[in-house]
């Protein structure tokens, strides 16, 4: 089938395959992403189980159907014009941990606060410092989420590989294999799943025994030190961090240099809060996003001779 068209036929084969009347046609994404922004896709199926998401993408690959795995919309611009093709929301979120510690979770539970909760109130560390951030699992793993601890620790940086143990995958050629900490070639806001075509299925974590008050304190803690310097999603929606970190000084400090905070172009605007982060002041379009990442670039081009790089994907057509 041409790319980008999806007949009649093919939303009835995938009904037939997914489920009577789950796949909905020309269905806006805007409200699946945390920046509130995206127009609609051809076709979208919201998988509750990781054996529904490997299914759903079998059956795109079988008939040539472009798809887009959904998480949390995090990171993550989706175009005005939409997705062409079929964009899979990944919802599995099946979560269990053992005696020893061992948590088995779906990709698509989301880190914050539903799988932290469960874990932290079984009594179990490894997870509690990610508190805030939003991600699934699944998405958490394409990036290594990492968070640096606050004030007055400053340790280091932290990152979810370090309890990562292994996953089963779903890979191009549509076989489900388990996949260990190595494979992944972890890095900062990298791993294969960049590059390998991938699907995380479900992931394993090895998580310590801990005192679940200590752990709530953490929580309060992360969660006091992000309201700071993050806009709150529910009122300020966004995407996070707009550009790489480049080593040795900040994204934001170099934004913040060019006097660009507070800068805006129709609904969206750099917040006061954190010079990387852009929000949508309620009507913000992917138009406007892009029109802003120009100016920053150019201006903190002029202002300090810094070249900047976007770190949010960039999905569907613009």
């Amino acid at each position: 089938m041409p790319l980008g068209i999806i007949s009649p036929r093919v939303i009835e084969e995938l009904n037939q395959q997914l489920g009577h009347s789950r796949v909905l046609e020309n269905h806006v994404l805007a409200p699946y992403t945390t920046f509130k922004i995206g127009g609609p896709a051809d076709a979208f199926f919201e998988a509750f189980t990781a054996n529904e998401l490997a299914s759903a993408i079998k059956i795109a690959r079988r008939l040539d159907v472009p798809f887009f795995v959904l998480g949390l919309g995090a990171n993550i611009l989706v175009g005005d014009k939409g997705f062409r093709g079929l964009v899979i929301r990944n919802a599995a979120a099946d979560c269990s941990i053992s005696e020893d510690g061992v948590l088995t979770v779906e990709s698509g539970a989301i880190v914050w606060p539903d799988v932290i909760r469960f874990t932290t109130q079984s009594g179990y560390s490894g997870l509690e410092h990610y508190a805030g951030i939003p991600s699934t699992i699944g998405g958490a793993l394409w990036q290594n989420l990492h968070f640096l601890s606050p004030a007055p620790k400053r340790e280091r940086t932290m990152f979810i590989d370090e309890v990562f143990l292994d996953a089963v995958v779903l890979d191009p050629a549509n076989t489900r294999k388990e996949v260990f900490h190595e494979y992944f070639n972890f890095g900062y806001d990298e791993s294969i799943l960049h590059h390998s075509g991938d699907i995380v299925l479900y992931a394993r974590f090895q998580l310590i025994k801990a005192d679940p008050a200590q752990l709530e304190q953490t929580i309060v803690d992360n969660l006091a030190w992000r309201a700071e310097r993050h806009p709150p999603l529910e009122s300020e929606p966004s995407a996070g961090s707009i550009f790489k970190k480049i080593d040795g000084i900040g994204a934001g400090r170099l934004i913040d240099d060019a006097g660009l905070k507070g800068e805006r172009i129709g609904d969206i605007e750099i917040t006061q809060r954190h010079a990387n982060i852009m929000i949508n002041r309620g009507a913000g379009r992917a138009s406007d996003v892009l029109a802003m990442i120009d100016r920053v670039k150019q201006a903190v081009k002029a202002h300090s001779g810094y070249s900047l790089e976007t770190e949010i994907a960039f999905v569907g057509e613009f």
